[in-house]
């Protein structure tokens, strides 16, 4: 009876906000120990300014011409595609989960080819509008 009323007891087995003071504890360490070194590096860095370190680095040789480079839009467009098909791959793995439980077989494999079908028309798109060609 009494290891009973000791687990009720928020006194005694530590109340509800214990995990949160943990927690809150851990959020102000953290932002203390990025202000100590912020602080810190600005105390003891040394401080020398010259034109040479205003220059751009470009692997140890002094920059020619101007600083802009001319990127064609589709490699931007891979970039893109790759996220979405990286994201459909996210989906998948708890699919797979809830799809083995009970109860949810037809309904969750119904779903995941309404997605995937979505998936496969904007893969025809990209398609159809010449994305995909690597020229």
């Amino acid at each position: 009876m009494e290891g009973q009323l000791a687990a009720a007891d928020p006194a005694v087995g530590g109340g509800y906000f214990d995990a949160y003071a943990a927690v809150g504890l851990l959020a102000v360490v953290g932002v203390l120990f990025v202000a100590v070194s912020f602080t810190a590096n600005r105390l003891l860095r040394p401080v020398v300014d010259s034109p040479e370190k205003r220059l751009a680095y470009e692997c140890g040789v002094d920059p020619v011409g101007e600083g802009w480079a001319h990127t064609q839009i589709r490699y931007f467009v891979y970039a893109f595609l790759y996220v979405i098909f990286a994201v459909d791959a996210i989906y998948l793995f708890p699919w797979a989960t809830v799809f083995a439980a009970t109860g949810f077989g037809a309904t969750t494999l119904v779903e995941m080819f309404v997605f995937i079908g979505f998936l496969a028309v904007g893969l025809l798109y990209a398609w159809k509008k010449g994305v995909l060609e690597w020229t």
